[in-house]
């Protein structure tokens, strides 16, 4: 397994990133080391929590608010798209996200292998900060290639042209 990777770009005036499930890697507190040390003020794990408990990250969340940073959860499955009450919750997490990138702060958004699910949020908070869709998707992907895996995925994400700010 690969150690941890943060896959950083600008955004709105901070810096957005997305990355694997900590502890996937098989060492869970070297990554939590290392999230700690890029500093975000946000997390936001896209995982669900079988997922969590499967890879060791049991105390994700209590691990990264232990370090001074703000976490929200917000499980889809595998190749997924957030359902309705993740829908919902969506409206307050990217609120807070927007906030902290317009404010020159970092997001960090992860999912299991670091490419669909975090790769579909974080396209949709590009758009939501009013990048044009498809240069956002080549911003993103030139970063991290494998962002976005479905076309489900890539309609929600498309689906945030109506939110921008």
């Amino acid at each position: 397994m690969a150690q941890l990777v943060i896959y950083a770009l600008q955004v709105g005036g901070g810096s957005l990133a997305i990355c694997q499930l900590p502890g996937l890697s098989g060492n869970y507190s070297s990554d939590i080391d290392l999230i700690g040390s890029w500093a975000p003020g946000l997390v936001i794990s896209m995982t669900t929590e079988v997922e969590m408990l499967q890879h060791g990250a049991r105390n994700f969340g209590a691990d990264i608010q232990s370090r001074a940073c703000r976490w929200a959860h917000l499980p889809v499955d595998d190749f997924g798209v957030p359902g309705r009450d993740a829908e919902i919750s969506w409206k307050a997490i990217s609120k807070s996200a927007r906030h902290a990138l317009r404010g020159g702060g970092r997001v960090l958004i992860h999912c299991k292998g670091g490419c669909g699910r975090s790769g579909m949020a974080a396209l949709r908070l590009m758009i939501e900060t009013g990048e044009e869709p498809k240069a956002a998707l080549a911003h993103l992907r030139s970063v991290r290639s494998c962002a976005v895996e479905t076309d489900a995925q890539m309609d929600w994400a498309l689906a945030g042209r109506a939110i921008r700010d």
